[in-house]
């Protein structure tokens, strides 16, 4: 099992830079995971430019593998079904990925607000029922033939946020994965490990990143609150014997692939936060291989 960075996590730095810096700091991470659009700046991709330029697409390519890095997975998380800039988005990061021979491309399922599981109103379970039917099986059945594989971020507010809702999108064909990000999981009440269990042959990418609850807001105001969780860094949350614990299921799993920090912590400057986050995972990762 390999460690990997999402890059948009020091956007301000140009590619080259942010793999210079990773070489230097961090040289156990060895793959990137790159943005392409949708939610992601998109800092290190143009995307436009690398589909109409194969000459500028080979010497794009060329700056991450001549410094002996991978790219591992572009990531287009976003709202495809609702925001059409996304589906755009979506659609040319599978073309792209097609050129580039990048298997894996990152994403969300897409939805409205309603699709986040807390709804209770009479007539929203229909109403999900019949978006679902119209809008979100048939969008994902299309692309599910791509080429590529697509793998879910599940996040509450998007039509697939826990392991039932990605289920019913997964026996749409062997196209459709997981991107299993612990830290949406971690404030759902959600067990990832069982998660994983559940999910064997079906995990096609790995997210580090970690969730720290408020227990004084979390009391008062539930966990359907975002005031009573954050995300954190890696290691924040739970320590490296926890991380240890979740490289071994994704092992059991079939899964033994990339485990990519993810940056969205508001309190750790992004160097200090994709530092820390890869040293747990070199402990915790050179930990499971031993036992």
């Amino acid at each position: 099992m390999r460690i990997g960075l999402f890059t948009d996590a020091l956007p301000e730095r140009p590619l080259e830079g942010v793999l210079d810096w990773l070489a230097v700091e961090l040289p156990a991470v060895r793959d990137v995971e790159i943005g392409t659009g949708g939610y992601a700046p998109a800092a290190h991709c143009d995307r436009e430019r690398l589909l109409a330029d194969d000459g500028l697409r080979r010497d794009w390519l060329v700056s991450i593998e001549s410094r002996d890095f991978r790219l591992a997975a572009l990531n287009v998380s976003g709202n495809p079904l609702e925001q059409p800039e996304h589906d755009r988005a979506l659609r040319e990061t599978i073309a792209l990925a097609g050129l580039l021979g990048v298997e894996r491309v990152v994403c969300m399922s897409g939805g409205r607000p309603e699709l986040s599981g807390g709804a209770w109103f009479p007539g929203v379970e229909d109403d999900v029922e019949r978006y679902w039917t119209e809008r979100v099986l048939p969008y994902w059945r299309e692309l599910a033939a791509s080429g590529v594989l697509l793998c879910f971020e599940l996040e509450p507010g998007a039509a697939a946020f826990n392991v039932s809702t990605v289920e019913r999108l997964l026996e749409l064909g062997p196209g459709l994965a997981v991107n299993l990000d612990p830290s949406h999981f971690f404030w759902q009440s959600i067990d990832p490990l069982a998660a994983i269990r559940r999910l064997a042959g079906r995990i096609g990418f790995a997210h580090a990143k970690d969730t720290v609850v408020d227990p004084e807001r979390l009391a008062v105001d539930g966990r359907l609150d975002r005031t009573a969780w954050r995300y954190a860094t890696a290691g924040h949350g739970r320590g490296a014997d926890w991380w240890r614990d979740f490289g071994e299921e994704l092992r059991r799993a079939g899964y033994d692939g990339v485990v990519s920090v993810e940056y969205e912590d508001p309190q750790v400057p992004a160097e200090a936060s994709v530092a820390e986050a890869a040293q747990v995972l070199t402990q915790a990762l050179a930990e499971e291989v031993v036992r």
